[in-house]
């Protein structure tokens, strides 16, 4: 909260105790800008207030942070690196090869790790105002009233409208995404903002060939073509977290990993409403699944997406 919580917030921790903090949320991460600023009031107040004798923070801390802090790196010492490629560098910490050495203060979480649960009341917990992250990203953002014109990376035009607050409201694809059966050519996507990110709505297809103009209020302010910008590199998933975003936000991705063309969607339409992979333009190789931990146990040319889920080549993102 604000500063109109301060007096009553911190009641009930003792003065002089240890407490702990995380920076992961409120850092810069992924589309989202920091909320250093916000973040650091609380945290002086709280110094203030309880004079703790140590600070365990989850994730770096910020350069301007005071106090006796125990860092713990979050996202490397965390469960969701467990069974992963990516180096860590508490790697043998993790496996018990190594124990920690208490003058370095390091701290490895271990024990029970509790299934996600959506909480309510909670709070935004995305961080800062969106913003474009990737070169791609850019289409998403523009004047009001604005429709973009751009090309994904197979050359296929993408219109982007912009909505009053500019931000993109419904997007235009004239592609199949691999699979004709669930999607026309045209087809439009509801984008639909909450907690400072998107994810894909409805999907309208026009199965008769009746497609209506794509415009927007008192017409077109501008119409800018551009190619899709990203390298693999760009839309390459960094972590698993990274790709369950993702997908749990409705994206549709294409790619490949040993030279097998893939495509998955999060955004169903009904009766599935569920998590779909397929080989690209194979029609029944679907598979649904309910979530996207669930997605990642898909084998793809013989490998489990979880163990590799960093190295494929992604031809197709949105975000």
């Amino acid at each position: 909260g604000d500063e109109n919580t301060f007096d009553f917030c911190f009641k009930g921790i003792p003065k002089g105790s240890v407490v702990a903090v995380s920076t992961y949320m409120v850092s810069e991460h992924g589309n989202h800008a920091d909320q250093k600023d916000f973040f650091l009031k609380g945290y002086r107040e709280m110094l203030r207030q309880i004079e703790p004798e140590r600070i365990i923070c989850y994730n770096t801390p910020f350069p301007e942070m005071e106090g006796n802090i125990i860092f713990v790196d979050y996202e490397l010492s965390s469960w969701k690196y467990q069974n992963h490629s990516k180096s860590s560098k508490y790697a043998k910490y993790l496996t018990g090869q190594l124990s920690p050495v208490k003058s370095r203060a390091i701290l490895i979480k271990r024990g029970y790790v509790f299934p996600q649960q959506e909480e309510k009341g909670m709070g935004s917990a995305y961080g800062g105002e969106w913003k474009p992250k990737k070169p791609d990203d850019e289409r998403f953002i523009g004047k009001p009233g604005e429709i973009k014109t751009t090309k994904d990376r197979n050359g296929n035009l993408r219109l982007t409208k912009i909505g009053e607050d500019g931000k993109a409201v419904s997007e235009r694809h004239f592609s199949d995404h691999g699979y004709p059966r669930h999607h026309s050519i045209p087809h439009d996507h509801e984008l639909v903002w909450e907690h400072n990110h998107f994810h894909w709505g409805d999907t309208k297809n026009y199965w008769d060939g009746n497609v209506p103009e794509f415009k927007q209020y008192g017409g077109n302010d501008m119409d800018t073509i551009f190619p899709a910008c990203n390298t693999l590199e760009d839309d390459r998933f960094e972590s698993i977290e990274e790709f369950k975003d993702c997908i749990g936000r409705g994206d549709e991705i294409e790619f490949e990993w040993k030279g097998v063309h893939f495509g998955m969607s999060g955004c169903q339409p009904k009766p599935e409403h569920r998590i779909m992979a397929y080989l690209w333009n194979q029609p029944d190789t679907e598979q649904y699944f309910d979530t996207p931990d669930d997605a990642l146990e898909y084998i793809v040319a013989g490998d489990r997406l979880r163990d590799i889920i960093t190295q494929i080549d992604v031809l197709s993102r949105a975000f």
